[in-house]
C-alpha cells in the first residue's frame, strides 16, 4: 500500500485515468479513495500542518511560562527543554522501530518506518505533561526566591521539595504508556513506547537534572525582567544581620 508502485498507480489514476474518463462531465466531483490514497494523503496533510501545530505549542508554552513566572528567560528555557525532550524521544523511537534489533524484545516486525500519527500524538501529549512538570518545579523555586532566598539556594530547595512528586507522577505515566507497547498494533506500540520514553527522559533527566543545572548557570538572569524575583536577598534572610553605624 505504501510501495513506490502503489504511489505511482495512484498518481496515474488521479492525473490521467480519472480526468480522461470523467473530465468531460460538467459539474462532476470525483475523489479517489482507498488504503493507498489514505497512506499517501494523510502523511502529506500532516506534513503541512505539523509545523503549525508545533509552532502553536511552542508559542503557548512560552506565553504561559512568561505569564506565570514573569520571566522571558524561563519562557525560552521551557521551549528549549521541551524540544530537547521531544527530539530525544523521537530519536529513540526511530532507533528502535526503524531497525530490527528490538523486534524480539518488543515483539514486532519492523516496517522500516514510523506511523504517520505517532509524532503528532507525541508532541501534543508530551508538551502538556512537560508543562505540568516544569510549572511545578519552577513554582517551588520561585516561591523560595520571593521569600528572599538566593537563587542558587532557591533552586536546590525547590528541587528537593518537588523532585519526589514529579518522579512519582512520571512513574505512573510511564507505567500507563508502557502498557500500550504490549498491544499487537504496531502504531499503538510505537505511541506507547515513545510516550513512555519521553516522560521518562523529561521527568528524570530534563526536569530534575538539566533544568536545575541550567538555572544554576543562569543565576539571577533566570528572572529577567521580573524585578520582584531579582531583588537582592534581605540581609536577615541571607544569613547576615545589618550593621548599624554611629
Amino acid at each position: 500500500m505504501n510501495s513506490p508502485e502503489a504511489r505511482a498507480s495512484l498518481e496515474r489514476l488521479r492525473a490521467d485515468l480519472v480526468p480522461g474518463a470523467l473530465g468531460a462531465l460538467d459539474g462532476a466531483e470525483v475523489a479517489v479513495t482507498g488504503e493507498v490514497a489514505r497512506y499517501a494523503d494523510y502523511p502529506d496533510h500532516q506534513k503541512r500542518k505539523l509545523p503549525l501545530i508545533v509552532g502553536a505549542l511552542l508559542l503557548v508554552t512560552f506565553v504561559m511560562t512568561v505569564w506565570a513566572f514573569r520571566s522571558v528567560v524561563l519562557g525560552l528555557v521551557g521551549i528549549v527543554l521541551n524540544l530537547l525532550s521531544a527530539f530525544a524521544s523521537l530519536g529513540l523511537l526511530v532507533l528502535v522501530f526503524q531497525n530490527e534489533w528490538a523486534e524480539g524484545i518488543l515483539d514486532f516486525t519492523s516496517t522500516g518506518s514510523i506511523g504517520s500519527r505517532v509524532p503528532l500524538f507525541l508532541f501534543v501529549i508530551l508538551f502538556g505533561l512537560s508543562m505540568d512538570y516544569q510549572v511545578f518545579v519552577i513554582s517551588r523555586i520561585r516561591e523560595a526566591r520571593l521569600a528572599g532566598v538566593p537563587t542558587r539556594q532557591a533552586v536546590l530547595q525547590g528541587l528537593s521539595s518537588s523532585a519526589g512528586v514529579v518522579t512519582s507522577a512520571a512513574v505512573v505515566m510511564v507505567t500507563v504508556f508502557a502498557s500500550f507497547a504490549a498491544l499487537h498494533l504496531i502504531e499503538m506500540k510505537q505511541i506507547g513506547f515513545s510516550l513512555a520514553v519521553a516522560v521518562l527522559l523529561d521527568a528524570f533527566v530534563i526536569r530534575v537534572l538539566v533544568l536545575p543545572s541550567l538555572m544554576l548557570l543562569l543565576g539571577e538572569a533566570n528572572w529577567w525582567p521580573s524585578r520582584a524575583a531579582r531583588r537582592p536577598p534581605e540581609p536577615e534572610r541571607a544569613g547576615t544581620r545589618p550593621v548599624s553605624v554611629g
